[in-house]
């Protein structure tokens, strides 16, 4: 005759009581550690501004300029270090100056990329550090120059000051993505006056564009046009045009050129609606764009320009470019 399993049913109880209970401590325990490990939400923003980490995620964007070497305190040996590119040159630079914890340890490359030119120094790519990244060590340009060399600016390095009545810009250079303009700007920066620089057209969002520099469905895309334009060309400074460099869309603080210069302009708002069509070779820091936006309210007269209505400052802004001081570490 079988037997009966009555003994065995308050152990099996007991067991099911006993796991629940364990499941049910095992929960608390992970909601209490979750509580505890959580990221504080309030501080999930960097401290690199908007356009620092426009920079740090370019994308691969990395030139250089042919016929112009720098010197510099070497942090990398050439004939020891080689490559098959100034791009992957640049790469290895860039990839020393991530801001990721860590001091910029290089700022600056020389690449020679010309096999007949370069002889046994082909694929040499010099890693350098400079004293003063914004006043470069430059050895020497032109066609007898072999060698091929850009600039890094790291986080809170490259910034400019352009200073005008009514408030200072902050700039981000991008020397990785424009290095023709930036040293054309570093020039500018040696001067004590930039006489002649001067914002002349002046145009807000008006209503196609949010304070982000959104555009608003079903809204035109001007006029006016949601930018502040002016001039770079400097007394005392020869200007030449600036090749065509990298020309990404358009977005609230780029800083671009028209054309090939000495004409730019600083935009308020995102134009996606430009396509690839300007020269990007710096952003205004986004708590400065007040001073943009400033400037944009200032009296105008209204103009036409190629059939294009357009606002043209009652008195032109003029402005200086200057150095970031910095304070004790």
């Amino acid at each position: 005759m079988g037997r009966r399993q009555i003994d065995s049913e308050p152990t099996r109880w007991v067991s099911l009581i006993l796991l629940l209970m364990g499941v049910f401590s095992c929960s608390l325990v992970y909601m209490f550690m979750s509580v505890i490990l959580r990221p504080n939400q309030d501080n999930k923003f960097s401290p690199i501004s908007e356009a620092e980490s426009l920079v740090q995620t370019d994308g691969g964007c990395c030139r250089g300029i042919d016929q112009f070497e720098l010197w510099g305190a070497a942090v990398k040996w050439g004939s020891d270090f080689k490559f098959n590119s100034s791009t992957e040159c640049c790469d290895a630079c860039k990839a020393m100056c991530s801001g990721k914890g860590g001091p910029c340890l290089c700022d600056s490359w020389v690449f020679c990329g010309n096999p007949e030119a370069c002889g046994s120094k082909f694929g040499d790519c010099w890693l350098k550090k400079q004293k003063d990244p914004l006043a470069p060590d430059r050895q020497q340009a032109g066609d007898n120059t072999i060698w091929t060399s850009g600039l890094i600016f790291g986080k809170g390095e490259g910034i400019v000051k352009m200073k005008t009545q009514h408030g200072t810009l902050h700039i981000k250079l991008l020397p990785e993505c424009a290095p023709h303009s930036v040293m054309y700007i570093l020039e500018l920066l040696t001067m004590r006056h930039c006489a002649g620089c001067q914002f002349y057209r002046a145009e807000g969002r008006g209503h196609s564009w949010d304070s982000k520099g959104n555009h608003f469905k079903s809204a035109s895309f001007g006029p006016p046009f949601a930018l502040i334009q002016g001039t770079l060309e400097a007394e005392g400074v020869a200007f030449k045009k600036i090749p065509t460099e990298e020309c990404p869309l358009i977005q609230r603080g780029s800083v671009a050129w028209i054309d090939s210069g000495p004409e730019f302009f600083i935009s308020l708002a995102n134009h996606e609606e430009w396509k690839n069509a300007y020269t990007v070779f710096g952003y205004v820091l986004p708590e400065d764009m007040e001073i943009a936006e400033k400037v944009a309210t200032l009296p105008t007269i209204p103009d036409v320009w190629n059939n294009i209505n357009v606002s043209v400052l009652e008195k032109p802004v003029s402005f200086s470019f200057s150095r970031v001081n910095k304070g004790p570490k």
